[in-house]
C-alpha cells in the first residue's frame, strides 16, 4: 500500500476511466437540460406567456433536473472513492471528479435559481 503523503504512485489509467466517467455525466445532465427546456417550451400552459419558464412545474423540471443528475453522478463519484481507497488504489482522482461534480451542480443551481427567480 503506498503512503498518501508520498506521491509516488501512478494512475495506471485510472485518468482515462475518470474522464469517460465525467464526460458521461456531463453529457446526460446537458441532455436532460435540452429535454426539459424543450418540454418547457412547448407546454400548453406556456403557449400565451412570453417566457419558457412560466409556472413552477416548468421551473422545477429545468432547475432540477440535471442537477439531480450532477448530484447523482457526484454521490457516484464518491462511492468509487471509498471503494478505491478500501481497496488500497488510487481514490484521489475520483474524489477530485466528485468534487468537480458537486461544483458544477452547486454552479448550475445558483445560475438557474437566478433566472428561474424572473
Amino acid at each position: 500500500m503506498v503512503d498518501d503523503v508520498e506521491k509516488r504512485w501512478s494512475n495506471g489509467g485510472e485518468g482515462g476511466q475518470v474522464a469517460r466517467y465525467l464526460v458521461a455525466v456531463i453529457v446526460s445532465a446537458a441532455l436532460v437540460a435540452a429535454v426539459t427546456g424543450i418540454w418547457a417550451a412547448r407546454r400548453s400552459a406556456c403557449a400565451e406567456a412570453a417566457t419558457t419558464l412560466c409556472d413552477t412545474p416548468a421551473k422545477a423540471a429545468v432547475l432540477f433536473g440535471p442537477a439531480v443528475i450532477l448530484l447523482l453522478g457526484g454521490l457516484g463519484a464518491f462511492a468509487r472513492t471509498y471503494r478505491q481507497w478500501r481497496r488500497g488504489q488510487n481514490w484521489p482522482l475520483w474524489q477530485g471528479a466528485g468534487w468537480f461534480l458537486f461544483l458544477l451542480m452547486t454552479a448550475y443551481l445558483a445560475i438557474g435559481a437566478g433566472a428561474a427567480a424572473r
